[in-house]
């Protein structure tokens, strides 16, 4: 007992017993300690509405179908100042396709569709015009998707889910883009914008394009724009079953005004639902234009809930 004693007096048995204690303490530490906690992502890029209700379905089917609906972009009851259906990388908004779109000559595009195309042609124009009639909500006057009747001898809207694209059938139409109205706002447009902003305001000219029977607007601008390297990004808008289109070589809503963004027009008429929900016949002309004024500038007005410009 005296021999312990006397060693424990001693500098070695002191460093010794320092050292246990100190390796015993991280031990302690390292095997207490609480486990990290694991953190969710979750979608942060998430696009202000340029409009809800019919508006939103004017401005963006194009806003859509952001539900990724109409030009302006929803497949609201409105027209469409934009197009739907998917999301590209935030919010549910995807980025179709990279790198700006590059100028091209200003050409006129006419508002008529071209002639058809033979035997098929007629086939699709037929099955066209056997299309079921809307189902119409007596009360509300507009379907489930808050789409008021389309004109007369105009295209019903078709839910994408219904639709079977054949790829043995093809036909063409002609596809232009253009922002030559931010030209004549650029007191309203975005300044740190104008290098990716045509001198004469086409970022896509009139282009003949082919498709097959079952496709829509919206199916063929992701196709031409990630084709052409042209940015484009949209979001679902469920609401109104269609895509919302937010952004174009990167000019987006709100980029040149309060009341800015995408519409689609076809054969010179702007229709009141989203571009996934318009399925496209042969000779099919579509445009799409950038409103400063919620379709009044571009003659849509009327898709938007605004009036005839």
């Amino acid at each position: 007992m005296n021999a312990i004693q006397k060693f424990l007096k001693t500098k070695q048995a002191k460093i010794g017993i320092a050292a246990v204690c100190i390796v015993a303490v991280l031990a302690a530490a390292f095997f207490l300690q609480p486990v990290p906690n694991q953190a969710i992502a979750s979608d942060t890029a998430s696009l202000a509405s340029m409009q809800s209700g019919e508006a939103e379905s004017a401005v963006s089917d194009n806003r859509t179908e952001s539900a990724e609906d109409s030009s302006m972009s929803s497949d609201s009851s409105t027209g469409s100042t934009g197009s739907e259906e998917e999301s590209a990388a935030p919010s549910s908004a995807q980025e179709e396709s990279e790198g700006a779109g590059s100028s091209a000559p200003d050409t006129a595009v006419s508002s008529q569709a071209a002639a058809g195309g033979g035997a098929s042609g007629q086939q699709q124009a037929q099955a066209a015009s056997s299309t079921p009639a809307m189902e119409i909500d007596p009360d509300t006057g507009k379907d489930p998707y808050q789409t008021d009747p389309v004109p007369e001898g105009k295209p019903a809207p078709q839910e994408p889910e219904n639709i079977t694209v054949d790829e043995s059938e093809q036909y063409t139409c002609t596809l232009s883009i253009r922002c030559d109205t931010i030209l004549s706002n650029m007191d309203l447009f975005n300044q740190d914008k104008l290098s990716i902003l045509p001198s004469d305001g086409v970022i896509l000219a009139p282009t003949t394009v082919t498709f097959s029977e079952g496709e829509s607007v919206f199916d063929v601008l992701k196709r031409v724009t990630r084709e052409q390297r042209i940015q484009l990004e949209f979001e679902s808008t469920p609401l109104y079953n269609s895509a919302y289109i937010e952004g174009i070589n990167n000019l987006y809503e709100f980029d040149c005004g309060s009341l800015s963004g995408w519409m689609y027009r076809v054969n010179g008429w702007f229709p009141n639902y989203g571009c996934s929900r318009y399925v496209l016949q042969q000779g099919d002309v579509i445009e799409w234009v950038y409103t400063c004024d919620l379709g009044q500038d571009v003659g849509g007005g009327y898709a938007t809930g605004q009036g005839a410009s």
